[in-house]
């Protein structure tokens, strides 16, 4: 039986990571330091492979919403591994975990919603769904509606396909994307591109620029348009309030379909059991994965609404999916990882006592000489960290400052996510009043040292 090394063996891993592994990752500076090993987690808190703690203010990424360490997760993987571990969901089979769940997920999300699609992750899910939009519009006899839009800064995956979705420049330089038939659009970022303008005019822009590019393009010839509710990795950009019904109105108007990607905002991250409750979305499309099973095992699924399934289902043969596609293991844990989210009713305590607790610890934050703006819904959140707080000035070159603030959290025991100059958090949703004032002790050392690196005072 093959067992890890012993705990000594910190130097080994890392010369092995070094060696072989690594995704987003510079390289160069990987092997200047060498990796943190984290060997296990409980709770909130990580433990790395020399017995340091540090509190997971990122739920690993994005994802692990119940926290670590739930035994009647493992109690129900290795049940499930024991009765089925392995069974395709190919050529009209199923079996009991996945027709569970997809009942589950139908009766969780909005009701239009009555198809689930099952894939490993976020990325594998919205390239399906690009492939479902393209179908939907040569069923629809409109073979001409091929082009998605998206937006600047999104995140939707990196696979190819996902990648060219998403508005990250430094991952489309990497490999030549876009692929053709994708375009980007703007961000409803209002604090760092409004100017002089209030959030409801702004957000009135934002969504006017979907309905300029989608004339400049012809309406004839765009299928979707994909956008995160809020945000994520682009830096936890949370939309005006009225930008998400206007995107929706110009949707409808010209018959478009709606893709909301709820892989990071899903599962009660923002106080809600999905973002598009909170905005009102009524999407044709919702990707889902991360905290449908907290992280434990990879999964996805993408909900189709109705009168895209209609349409989906009566074409004869779908020829697409996956080895794993609804694998029985993850779909049990799943099942687990969705009970405990209702029965410790966590969504509930997000929305009524942790979320505004965070938001009330996050504006405190706005007397140090760093921080320009906050802003969180639920138990995600953003630190805009500035070089003038009049001026919203930022520091030269973009990114130092996330950078220095991020290694000075780790040095404190503390993880938190830079996105260029933003400070990103997305702890548990298990989080208490008591954590979430540990997090902010810790980051306000953080943000101390920070500014006294930076000369700002």
């Amino acid at each position: 039986m093959t067992t890890i090394p012993a705990r000594n063996s910190t130097r080994e891993w890392q010369a092995l990571d070094r060696a072989h592994v690594h995704p987003f990752t510079d390289h160069a500076a990987l092997h200047k330091v060498g990796p943190r090993v984290i060997a296990r987690a409980e709770g909130t808190y990580l433990y790395d492979s020399e017995g340091e703690k540090l509190l997971d203010a990122f739920a690993g990424l994005w994802c692990v919403n119940v926290g670590y360490g739930r035994k009647s997760i493992a109690e129900a993987a290795y049940k499930q591994i024991l009765e089925l571990p392995y069974y395709n969901t190919f050529f009209k089979t199923t079996h009991p975990p996945a027709a569970e769940l997809s009942r589950t997920l139908v009766d969780m999300t909005p009701e239009h919603f009555t198809h689930v699609f099952y894939g490993q992750s976020g990325s594998d899910a919205n390239d399906t769904i690009v492939r479902m939009v393209k179908s939907y519009w040569n069923l629809k006899k409109q073979p001409k509606k091929k082009t998605i839009i998206s937006r600047i800064n999104a995140y939707h995956g990196s696979t190819m396909v996902a990648a060219s979705l998403g508005g990250m420049s430094y991952m489309h330089e990497l490999a030549d994307l876009p692929l053709p038939g994708f375009v980007h659009i703007r961000q409803p970022y209002w604090y760092g591109e409004a100017g002089d303008l209030n959030p409801q005019d702004f957000g009135r822009l934002c969504a006017k620029a979907l309905e300029d590019k989608i004339l400049e393009l012809g309406a004839e010839n765009v299928a979707a348009f994909i956008g995160e509710p809020i945000q994520g990795a682009g830096g936890v950009i949370i939309p005006p309030q009225n930008y998400w019904p206007e995107i929706q109105k110009i949707c409808k108007k010209y018959e478009i379909l709606l893709i909301a990607d709820e892989v990071i905002c899903g599962f009660g991250r923002t106080g809600y059991w999905f973002a598009s409750e909170y905005y009102g979305i009524e999407a044709d499309f919702m990707t889902l994965a991360k905290g449908i099973t907290s992280g434990y095992i990879p999964l996805s699924a993408i909900m189709v609404s109705g009168r895209v399934a209609e349409v989906l289902t009566g074409m004869g043969d779908f020829a697409h999916g996956f080895t794993y596609s609804g694998h029985p293991v993850a779909c049990a844990v799943a099942i687990e990882n969705i009970r405990i989210l209702k029965d410790e009713k966590l969504v509930e305590r997000v929305h009524s006592e942790t979320g505004p607790y965070l938001t009330k610890k996050m504006q405190e934050f706005l007397n140090h000489p760093l921080v320009g703006e906050v802003r969180n819904l639920g138990l995600m959140g953003a630190i805009e960290l500035v070089k003038d707080k009049k001026t919203r000035q930022t520091f030269d070159p973009v990114g130092d400052a996330g950078t220095i603030c991020r290694d000075h959290c780790f040095k404190l025991g503390l993880v938190m996510r830079a996105t260029r100059d933003t400070m990103l958090i997305s702890p548990p949703l298990t989080w208490t009043k008591a954590d979430i004032d540990e997090w902010a002790g810790l980051a306000k050392q953080a943000l101390d040292l920070t500014a006294k690196d930076l000369g700002v005072a």
